[in-house]
């Protein structure tokens, strides 16, 4: 019974020393700094874990990296792409805890050709915006000013806090929209070409276009339409104007969608619509200012994206016969 007794305490003891050592382990190699302040540090979209240990140890902020590897997987071992307050202070069980909790700024990812409806839309999934944050910042944060109301909330990947307000993050997008556009606004000055003007023909380029590489095909010919004072007929415009559908928000046309009385409808209606229909990109743009001369004042894209132009009607539905039908 003595011995019994003698084995349970040195079996206790050992497992005292065992802890110790890892309490001290982790001390040690885990925080390597004392009294630091919070920073922020950014897990990219597609960062693994393999690939995100070394770069703290890197950056300081961990001794160990197995260490903070067992510390990550006792937490879940996921970490979210994004933005999270970290310190050097910190032990690698707080750091861990920290990178598996949601991040407290979200990458949120803006494709070319939306209008910002559908921005908001996806906004609102991302820093979980109730219906009335999303409906603010479709009727206020960006009606503010008239030239502002669509086309310049640039599409590009951004990283947002979930605190930041729809009146800031509206200012954000126009930011980057300045930023991109800056170098172009010299050129279309020069050339007698209103910023506004500009932006609305890269709008109409973005939606109509099948791939970047239609876009100075295209640009062409609306610049030619609009020089022979020619209505656009351009679908897209009726889309913009009829909204969303069953099918979404650029669902294809129907014949009684061209009778739709506004002045995003380029059927009724000659030059162009009042404001860009959506949020074009980089390229689109481009395409405005460095448009292919053409002779051809129509075109269709086949059921493989290929574009299709004329330079008669007659022609033009020729084009339809052969491809489309």
């Amino acid at each position: 019974m003595a011995r019994n007794k003698k084995i349970i305490i040195a079996v206790g003891i050992v497992l005292a020393i065992i802890c110790i050592a890892i309490f001290i382990f982790f001390h040690r190699f885990s925080a390597p700094q004392r009294n630091a302040e919070e920073e922020t540090i950014t897990v990219n979209l597609g960062t693994t874990v393999t690939e995100l240990i070394p770069k703290l140890k890197e950056q300081g902020y961990i001794r160990n990296e197995n260490a903070f590897a067992f510390a990550l997987e006792r937490g879940g071992g996921k970490i979210e792409p994004g933005g999270y307050k970290i310190s050097k202070s910190m032990s690698a069980w707080k750091i861990a805890e920290i990178l598996t909790s949601e991040p407290y700024m979200k990458w949120v990812v803006i494709p070319e050709g939306l209008r910002k409806e559908q921005i908001a839309e996806i906004l609102a999934e991302e820093l979980n915006w109730s219906e009335e944050q999303k409906n603010d910042w479709i009727t206020k944060f960006t009606t503010m000013k008239f030239d502002y109301i669509e086309g310049v909330y640039f599409p590009d990947t951004y990283l947002i806090p979930k605190n930041e307000s729809g009146l800031e993050i509206a200012q954000r997008f126009i930011n980057k929209f300045n930023e991109k556009f800056a170098p172009y606004a010299k050129e279309f000055a020069a050339q007698n070409i209103k910023w506004t003007t500009a932006l609305k023909i890269a709008s109409l380029i973005q939606r109509e276009a099948g791939s970047k590489d239609d876009m100075p095909l295209i640009a062409g010919i609306i610049w030619n339409r609009l020089l022979q004072e020619m209505k656009l007929e351009i679908d897209a415009t009726l889309q913009y104007a009829r909204g969303n559908t069953d099918n979404g928000w650029w669902a294809p046309i129907k014949v009684l969608d061209k009778q739709i009385d506004s002045p995003y409808n380029t059927y009724l209606y000659a030059g162009l619509p009042l404001h860009p229909i959506c949020n074009p990109g980089i390229n689109a743009i481009d395409a405005v200012l460095n448009s292919t001369e053409t002779e051809c004042i129509y075109y269709l894209h086949d059921t493989n994206k290929q574009i299709h132009c004329a330079e008669t009607y007659e022609e033009h539905k020729a084009n339809i016969e052969k491809y489309l039908k």
